[in-house]
């Protein structure tokens, strides 16, 4: 299958080029870098320029597919709700060139949308939550399954680690290694759930190849590590001691990331496991941290 890739050059979407080459696709990848088009030129990938803003790019690149996988997103923390606007605008223009083909179109979505309790698949969530801002693609994406488009929705945990990782865990590294010591909210229970990238990027191939239009999945190895305990592994990683931050600190102490940190995240892939014989198989979070590529 011919497979336009957005984000290509990405930390999730470079590995989903290397899933799909590995297993005899054809991929169009979308960079905006020339660092991200060498590499991904070095693959074997077709390399693709455009970015999310450039939608006559995006429909040209959907238009000349078999398929296509949007991983690209624009991560500013400053401004989510414009972020999540450009990422509706993107898939519903990947969406309008796939229309009655019966093609696949796969995007990136979250498992945070409901704190405190276990997120599923078949929770739709509630798009009028301030925090839920995928949701909006999300809601398009089940539209354009009635239009003729096989649509899947890949749900991604709070956490999708490995090596290059550029994401949140990074980010507790670098407090933790400026301020000498590796904290944990309250008590520490809270949960984050998991995946490593190689599994999550073998579930988008997998989804690709024969998952049913309308499909949400979630990308989840891991139901839910306690934050003390991705802590501890930072501490051990870096050589700092541990301690718990009281809940009225945690902002002073973790900046942004911090009322993120604090909430319980766990997210279950049962039905994601069940529906596509999909089985983790990639090292879980603290046993990654462990093998020191974090702390470099």
């Amino acid at each position: 299958m011919r497979v336009f890739v957005t984000g290509a050059g990405g930390f999730v979407g470079s590995a989903v080029v290397r899933e799909l080459l590995g297993a005899g696709h054809e991929v169009v990848g979308m960079v905006r870098s020339d660092k991200s088009a060498a590499l991904l030129k070095e693959t074997g990938a077709e390399v693709y320029r455009g970015d999310l803003a450039d939608l006559d790019s995006l429909r040209a690149g959907a238009a000349d597919s078999e398929g296509v996988i949007h991983t690209a997103y624009v991560h500013d923390f400053k401004d989510m709700a414009d972020a999540a606007r450009t990422d509706l605008r993107a898939v519903e223009t990947l969406g309008e060139a796939l229309v009655d083909s019966g093609r696949p179109l796969l995007i990136c979505s979250g498992t945070a949308f409901s704190p405190g309790v276990l997120a599923t698949e078949d929770n739709p969530g509630d798009p009028t939550k301030s925090h839920m801002y995928r949701l909006a693609s999300e809601t398009a994406m089940m539209r354009l399954a009635e239009r003729g488009v096989r649509t899947s929705i890949v749900r991604l945990p709070p956490s999708v680690h490995g090596e290059g990782d550029g994401g949140f865990v990074p980010r507790l590294v670098d407090i933790a290694r400026d301020k000498g010591v590796s904290a944990y909210p309250g008590d520490g229970t809270n949960r984050w759930a998991t995946a490593h990238r190689f599994d999550v990027a073998r579930l988008f191939r997998l989804a690709l190849e024969s998952a049913p239009a309308g499909t949400r999945l979630h990308a989840v190895a891991e139901e839910g590590v306690p934050v003390r305990e991705i802590a501890e592994a930072i501490g051990r990683g870096l050589g700092v001691p541990v301690r718990s931050v009281p809940a009225e600190e945690t902002e002073d102490h973790f900046g942004w990331l911090g009322t993120f940190f604090a909430l319980d995240l766990p997210a279950s892939s049962a039905l994601t496991r069940e529906g596509l014989d999909w089985n983790p198989v990639e090292p879980g979070l603290v046993t990654d941290l462990a093998a020191g590529h974090y702390f470099g």
